[in-house]
């Protein structure tokens, strides 16, 4: 999500019709744009990968937005078939490890980066401020870069996701919490992701007391974030969640088809 804003708006308003932006997860410096509502190429994650476990975080309330975004019509996950046989690679992986994927957001169409827009423009519109961003105020947003023009996740093979632990039967303790504005989302927070060794050092963490994360739970996010890399996903720098897979297949082009589940 943390990418410079730099395409004009005139060149958006060709593209879309109007300055569209997206908000969080952006990962792309690409200068072509290519919008289609052709889902023949994707699958329901939960038909690949049927134990996956899904929190459709923009389906509900529980956001940094605070209300159902705008294109998810239903409770399920979209991926790319290229980028859902990955990850099944990824899951059967971690399930001999003892855990299983949990989906928060997986494609997401240009109608919720819209939606994301219209909250960002509403500096009024504070409620979920104390869950996502209680150390950021809400104008600097754009110009800090925690909003971009358009997220990878609209390509359709990007996903946000932690891993769910079989033997207790919870969430992993990951450390923090998905979509939050900050340097303790980083996958260096408090340690090296290149080497997985845990410093300690929450030096970048704005608050105070600062924040901090556990050796235990800098570790889970390595467990995830190994397992992506060795399946072919690319991590960001700004957010342990987030995998886009390296070689993806439609790398200019943004759908815009809404999330709901696919007629066979």
């Amino acid at each position: 999500m943390r990418k410079r804003i730099w395409l004009t708006t005139a060149f958006i308003a060709i593209i879309f019709g109007a300055c569209v932006m997206t908000c969080c997860n952006s990962d792309d410096d690409r200068s072509v744009v290519s919008p289609t509502d052709d889902s023949s190429q994707f699958v329901t994650l939960t038909e690949a990968i049927p134990d996956a476990i899904l929190e459709i975080r923009y389906y509900s309330t529980y956001n940094f937005v605070g209300q159902r975004i705008d294109g998810y019509e239903e409770p399920t996950a979209l991926l790319t078939k290229q980028a859902a046989a990955a990850l099944k690679e990824v899951s059967d992986d971690v399930k001999a490890q003892g855990y299983r994927l949990k989906i928060y957001d997986a494609y997401r169409p240009q109608k919720a980066v819209n939606h994301f827009v219209r909250w960002a423009q509403d500096l009024t519109d504070t409620k979920m401020k104390q869950y996502f961003y209680p150390d950021l105020d809400k104008s600097v947003l754009f110009p800090q870069g925690y909003i971009a023009e358009r997220s990878g996740h609209t390509r359709g093979s990007t996903v946000d996701l932690p891993l769910f632990d079989m033997a207790t039967e919870k969430e992993l303790d990951m450390g923090g919490t998905f979509d939050w504005f900050g340097p303790e989302s980083h996958p260096d927070f408090c340690g090296n992701p290149e080497t997985g060794e845990y410093t300690g050092d929450n030096s970048k963490s704005p608050s105070e007391p600062k924040r901090s994360i556990t050796a235990e739970q800098f570790e889970h996010r390595m467990i995830l974030r190994r397992a992506m890399l060795s399946h072919g996903f690319k991590p960001i720098d700004t957010e342990w969640w987030h995998f886009t897979l390296k070689d993806e297949p439609y790398p200019d082009t943004y759908f815009t088809f809404p999330v709901k589940q696919l007629s066979k």
